[in-house]
């Protein structure tokens, strides 16, 4: 199956994964599909009232719909007799009618493929989320790249899921793996993983669900277990075998990380392999929202020689640029602030109040032409300008994210006495060690001496200082 989250296609199609997006920060996710398939959509005349049409390209906008939200209430089993308004209407394939939705005056949605961001603000929450903010921060850090093998411990809500499985794809194996076919087993065993760990039983059954509705199985393995307890090998289903997922990238979502990470060491434990890739550098991350958590967790760290330990928090704020309509001149529009934009046109206000004042006192001032020239003035300037104003720019007050300490360590790869000889022995006639210790006095006069006389015995143009020339011949035996 493929993933509308990674290869959405050019245009839609029925029984996708939809994302309606409302407005900023706001999305819907929703299947594409013209018939109701289950209770949340069943007994609406108009069918599933969520999308009125397929095929049109990632990003087209639909007009809202009047929905006869009376319809679910009354009996929708097939009318013995059809009446004149039923045979307008659409007939299904079991019998039954789907009214025609009638476009609303006003409101729309933009259909856009399902991404992890706006997956990210629709996903039902179980949890706690990791919002884009962190995990595009965290994603970098680890080097999740296509390719990766990653562990995640606590799947809770799939948020970073998501996000991981785009970092790590690299293409969809071309047929499952079997055991008489060692190529095609290497061949997935090869391309980008994500494995990720929930305690909490009924959460991972969630997580898992999504992933197969998602067309995410065959990147992200979901592995219901107590990793304090039981590590991060992977067990077969069959054999009950424990293997290695050989990671290079993982992330912790954890209440007490430090107890996990005895199971993320080079060595073997209790005879069992390691789950880390054994020929490259593993980039580790928690994510804790308290600092005692961080300090314990950094303790850890070091006594499994971990290395490069950084702790960052991520306080990410928006920028919002707008134009700013301030000044009388905007008086009778809307989005605007109606006050004196300087002094000069709060005098100039008020001397017309004033004079207002006084005619309308010494009955002089004709109310209902007054009122019939403001209405032809604001018909007049209906829209605003679209260069008129002062662009301006600030900061948004909040943003939707978990504000927890991102702690971060790299574990280098194990260097045995083999590598370093066999290194020395590639490099060795390609590079010249030079010792970068102080010279002796002695090392000094015999290089002077050379420089002197020259390495064959042709005198070279003195390249020394008159000291070290003195030195050179004072000590030059007599003849």
């Amino acid at each position: 199956m493929v993933s509308t989250f990674l290869s959405p296609g050019t245009v839609t199609k029925e029984h996708d994964l939809a994302s309606l997006h409302l407005r900023r920060d706001q999305s819907l996710p929703v299947i594409l599909s013209t018939r109701a398939d289950d209770a949340e959509h069943e007994g609406y005349a108009e069918g599933v009232v969520t999308n009125t049409r397929f095929g049109a390209p990632w990003g087209s906008q639909i007009r809202a719909s009047k929905v006869d939200t009376g319809s679910r209430g009354r009996n929708s089993q097939k009318p013995k007799k059809r009446k004149a308004e039923t045979l307008e209407n659409q007939e299904n394939e079991d019998g039954t009618f789907t009214k025609d939705a009638v476009v609303a005056s006003s409101g729309f949605v933009h259909v856009v493929p399902p991404t992890p961001e706006n997956w990210t603000t629709s996903l039902p929450h179980r949890t706690q989320v990791v919002y884009t903010p962190d995990y595009s921060y965290i994603l970098h850090r680890i080097r999740a790249r296509p390719g990766s093998r990653l562990i995640e411990a606590g799947s809770g809500s799939g948020s970073f899921t998501h996000a991981a499985a785009r970092a790590v794809f690299d293409g969809y194996p071309q047929e499952a793996p079997t055991e008489n076919d060692e190529s095609l087993r290497q061949d997935s065993e090869s391309t980008g993983k994500v494995f990720s760990f929930e305690y909490h039983a009924e959460r991972h059954r969630k997580v898992q669900d999504e992933m197969a509705e998602h067309g995410l199985e065959t990147i992200v393995r979901a592995t219901h277990r107590d990793v304090y307890q039981a590590g991060f090998l992977l067990e077969d289903e069959i054999s009950h075998e424990k293997t290695s997922p050989q990671a290079n990238a993982i992330f912790l979502d954890l209440p007490a990380p430090w107890e996990a990470l005895p199971h993320l060491t080079r060595g073997t434990l209790e005879g069992r392999p390691s789950a880390l890739d054994p020929q490259s550098a593993v980039h580790i991350c928690t994510f804790s929202p308290c600092i005692e958590q961080v300090q314990r967790t950094v303790t850890a760290l070091r006594s499994y020689d971990w290395l490069d330990i950084e702790m960052v928090e991520v306080q990410h704020q928006r920028i919002d640029i707008r134009r700013d309509y301030s000044g009388l001149q905007y008086e009778g529009l809307r989005g605007v602030n109606l006050f004196a934009a300087d002094v000069d046109q709060a005098v100039s206000k008020l001397r017309e109040v004033e004079r207002r004042a006084k005619d309308f006192h010494a009955g002089k001032l004709d109310r209902d032409k007054t009122a019939k020239g403001a209405n032809q003035s604001a018909d007049t300037n209906s829209k605003l300008p679209f260069d008129g104003g002062k662009l301006i720019h600030r900061t948004e007050p909040e943003l939707k994210t978990h504000t927890s300490y991102l702690v971060f360590a790299v574990l280098p790869r194990e260097w045995t006495e083999e590598d370093e000889a066999a290194e020395q022995a590639k490099w060795s006639k390609h590079v010249k060690i030079a010792s970068s210790g102080p010279k002796s006095q002695r090392q000094l006069k015999k290089e002077a001496k050379q420089r002197v006389k020259g390495v064959n015995g042709v005198k070279d143009e003195p390249k020394v200082t008159s000291e070290e020339a003195a030195v050179a011949i004072n000590d030059a035996p007599a003849e």
